[in-house]
């Protein structure tokens, strides 16, 4: 039964692929997006002078840090039209300790876009985490899922990278890291023996993000895009290598990830997003895998009520899987929005996600109890926003092999929220 359903969320991938938008939308043309990037809600930076502050750092809440406030941003051309300074401080009330970052970049190539970087920083990051280097900066006022997060570890580290446009369609960046993890959780990764709970990471990492229909146009906010062509492809290896600075573990890991998105002329619309992981090697737990779960641990429904993320497994409880090899499938359909009244025009979204993977030498990894998602996981539901300022109500059920055996374990009851600028 597994080796035959992932040929299935491939082909259901492939389907969606060969598929044409039906339409384009005022935000796919130049001047929309030319109108959008000077407002800062759009852009996540709100410029003063010769200095853009990054709203991302200004205000987030999570379980380990409870409050955190900050500062940060990075100069613009204002200054220098060839060098970027930049970094941020925030701080925890609840951990009470400060975080930080700061680094340079300097443009090496005009024409095509690139930037080389040289960056240090001092945070915390979520257990089982997988970030795209190439992916777009997404920036929200407010990030749902940060809030019901509960598994960290410290770290400490330093890169360089290059940055570059390779395309109008490639997007490339190939970075050098080196880190020390501190892990807050009682976790230990037992290595040839010898139980480690803090350790040393050197990686290389080369990522690609492929848009062969989509337009870019670059200023010193970031990347931006003009046309929202689909599909999106993301692809990203990672090479850990032992001995390099004191580092402890050789390791490889892989990503894929297809994004696409159907507009129809009846207003509706479908996203499709698939998603591969693989790590191979001596990996810890830390730089694993997630599904991005997003259920808070409480014993009753409205004890959970919090608020739903944008990509994640709302009925999944945090901690519960790990893997070093990963599929997840999510399928978003959203009908024609309903207008009750001139500006009342809540949404219908109809959501099914699907995870399969597996973990092997499950038992290097002691102080942190997970299974693994070895059958398939299952989950249906459907989010109704923009009801009112720009908030909305999401439910979701979780059904299959990891069914859970009190019916309201497996029910999700979340708000959502969207804000269009």
């Amino acid at each position: 039964m597994r080796k035959l359903l992932f040929p299935v969320f491939f082909s259901i991938a492939f389907f969606a692929f060969a598929q044409e938008p039906a339409i384009k939308t005022d935000k796919d043309t130049i001047a929309g997006v030319e109108d959008k990037k000077d407002h800062p809600l759009s852009s996540g930076y709100y410029p003063i002078g010769f200095f853009d502050i990054d709203l991302k750092t200004l205000i987030k809440l999570n379980n380990y840090e409870g409050l955190r406030l900050g500062i940060g941003g990075l100069t613009n051309d204002r200054l220098f039209k060839n060098y970027k300074f930049g970094g941020y401080y925030a701080y925890g009330f609840k951990d009470k300790t400060s975080k930080y970052g700061v680094g340079v970049s300097a443009r090496v190539n005009k024409e095509k876009k690139a930037w080389l970087s040289v960056y240090y920083a001092d945070d915390v990051k979520e257990i089982g985490t997988f970030d795209y280097l190439t992916d777009a900066r997404v920036y929200s006022i407010f990030e749902p899922r940060l809030v019901n997060i509960t598994q960290f570890y410290k770290y400490r580290k330093w890169y360089t990278s290059i940055a570059s446009e390779l395309s109008p369609k490639i997007l490339a960046e190939v970075r050098l890291e080196h880190s020390n993890v501190e892990n807050i959780e009682n976790y230990y990764y037992i290595h040839d023996g010898v139980p480690y709970r803090n350790y040393q990471l050197a990686e290389a990492t080369v990522s690609f993000r492929i848009s062969p229909k989509t337009n870019f146009f670059t200023n010193e906010d970031g990347t931006k895009e003009y046309f929202d062509g689909f599909p999106k492809i993301s692809a990203q290896i990672t090479q850990g290598v032992k001995d390099v600075v004191e580092s402890d573990f050789t390791y490889t890991k892989f990503g894929l990830k297809l994004d696409y998105y159907i507009k129809r002329t009846d207003l509706s619309s479908t996203n499709i997003l698939l998603e591969g992981s693989l790590a191979t090697g001596d990996v810890p737990l830390t730089h694993l895998f997630h599904s991005y779960p997003n259920q808070p641990t409480k014993d009753e429904v409205l004890q959970r009520f919090s608020v739903a993320g944008v990509q994640s497994f709302e009925t999944m409880y945090f901690g519960e899987f790990f893997s070093d090899r990963l599929t997840t499938l999510q399928i978003k359909h959203s009908l024609r929005r309903f207008k009750l009244t001139e500006k009342w025009k809540p949404e219908l979204v109809l959501i099914t996600r699907h995870a399969l993977g597996d973990m092997s030498n499950r038992d290097q990894h002691f102080g942190i109890p997970f299974n693994t998602l070895d059958q398939l996981y299952n989950e249906t539901g459907f989010e109704i926003n923009k009801i009112l300022f720009g908030f909305g109500l999401s439910a979701a059920y979780r059904y299959g092999y990891y069914n859970l055996p009190k019916f309201s374990d497996n029910i999700s009851f979340k708000f959502t929220f969207y804000l269009k600028v």
